[in-house]
């Protein structure tokens, strides 16, 4: 389950800090949280698909990682992203 090309610009033009930023932990985060809302969708039909959850769980701990680095290096940074994905914390 990857995000289509169209998807992933419009997250990325939200998210970017410049008109070339398309790795930073913002955009990163943003991607991963993306993957995650579609994961959890398909995951809702299909109950029993383990491998996709597995790649759920794994997806959620790089994100918590990432946003922990993100925390560690700019607090102001960290609490704007998590208020605009909408994700607790």
């Amino acid at each position: 389950m990857s995000l289509s090309s169209k998807t992933k610009k419009e997250v990325v033009k939200e998210f970017a800090k410049d008109a070339k930023d398309s790795g930073s932990t913002g955009v990163q985060c943003a991607l991963m949280t993306k993957k995650i809302e579609d994961l959890t969708n398909h995951l809702k039909i299909h109950k029993k698909d383990f491998s996709s959850r597995r790649s759920l769980l794994i997806l959620v701990g790089k994100r918590r990682r990432l946003l922990d680095y993100l925390k560690s290096s700019s607090v102001s940074d960290y609490e704007a992203l998590i208020k605009k994905l909408n994700i607790r914390k």
